[in-house]
């Protein structure tokens, strides 16, 4: 069969759907990949895996209708030309307008991938509840349109379903993006106190609590190291260069910029931490526990099905800064805890979200195994 995937953003279709792309694969399947990002610079990279990459006209934060209608069309053209046997699809926009397109071509074997709700749709405000208004109607559509609709939490799965826009019968719940513990392992410990936190510099991943926190850990504990790992992003939340600039300048953030391997920087770290105040599930987490790491996140939609409180790390108040520094302490003065919540984040890694069988599952409900 030939199997479409279509994201909003290329840097996350190769790294966090490339395990899933691979197994379709093995299976006998073709896989095209559609995403923003020019060919010139994408195209290699997937061939490496046998994956015909596509650049799709998309604009993943916009809210331009023209630009919206382009993708459309531009969605529309390839499944006419391509006439895929089955589209997996995430993130907002191509969920939608993929679906969309996928309804005008006759084609009905579309799964859409629900990874979180982001921040417009649980955010605040007048036009915030514009957007969000729109965006109820065009998922219902989708929904309506696709033959089973994944999610990642339960948090989501009963928004959509008490807003109308889901039957229960359509959902299914999968854990997470799951993680490759061929290439995740468990790896020692340093020797003294290291936080970690990786991902896209947006408030809504709460960098700021994370900011606020060391500072408030390192003015009492200056030998701890605060590392931070991440690019700037154009989402209307995102920090900006001269925001996180005092924090480098003064010693309480080490930042390392955006990496293609983040591997080394949880190996660095004795506790992972991700205060975000909704996810679907967090890939960065479920790989530091797959390395062994202790986790503090938010008690938020996504975030608390990865920790088991007091077992493998800490649940957070979201926006909390005060409890975040509070933990973060408790490692400090603890050191072995790191040890034992990290030995428990590996064996739940492990039973839970090994991506062989999250890809299993994937692909049974598709019928593509």
């Amino acid at each position: 069969m030939k199997i479409a995937v279509l994201s909003s953003h290329t840097t996350s279709l190769f790294w966090f759907r490339m395990d899933m792309m691979k197994d379709f694969i093995k299976q006998g399947h073709t896989v095209i990949a559609l995403g923003p990002e020019p060919e010139v610079d994408w195209k290699r990279k997937f061939n490496e895996y046998n994956i015909d990459y596509r650049q799709l006209c998309v604009d993943r934060n916009g809210i331009n209708p023209l630009k919206d209608l382009r993708t459309i069309s531009a969605l529309h053209n390839f499944m006419k030309k391509e006439n895929p046997d089955k589209i997996f699809t995430y993130q907002a926009k191509t969920v939608v307008y993929g679906s969309i397109a996928a309804k005008i071509n006759g084609i009905s074997e579309v799964y859409p991938l629900i990874a979180g709700l982001g921040s417009i749709f649980r955010g605040a405000g007048f036009k915030n509840k514009i957007i969000k208004a729109i965006m109820k109607i065009e998922y219902r559509a989708a929904c309506k349109f696709s033959k089973k609709v994944f999610f990642q939490n339960h948090d989501d799965k009963n928004e959509f379903i008490q807003k109308g826009l889901i039957k229960e019968d359509k959902t299914i719940i999968i854990n997470g993006s799951g993680v490759n513990l061929e290439i995740f392992k468990p790896v020692p410990l340093p020797q003294e106190t290291v936080f970690l936190f990786i991902g896209r510099l947006i408030k809504d991943k709460g960098i700021i609590e994370y900011l606020e926190a060391c500072k408030e850990v390192k003015g009492k504990h200056p030998n701890v190291r605060c590392l931070l790992v991440g690019p700037y992003d154009s989402n209307p939340t995102a920090l900006k260069k001269e925001e996180l600039r005092p924090y480098i300048e003064s010693g309480i953030i080490e930042y390392f910029g955006e990496q293609s391997d983040i591997r080394p920087f949880i190996a660095l770290c004795s506790t992972y931490v991700l205060p975000s105040y909704h996810e679907g599930t967090p890939k960065t987490i479920l790989e530091a526990m797959a390395m062994g790491r202790s986790i503090i996140t938010s008690d938020a939609p996504g975030c608390r099905e990865t920790v088991k409180d007091g077992l493998n790390g800490f649940l957070v108040k979201v926006k909390d800064i005060q409890e975040l520094a509070i933990k973060m302490e408790y490692f400090v003065s603890n050191p072995d805890a790191s040890r034992t919540m990290g030995a428990e984040s590996a064996n739940i890694a492990r039973e839970k979200y090994d991506v062989k069988i999250v890809n299993k599952n994937i692909m049974r409900i598709m019928g593509i195994i």
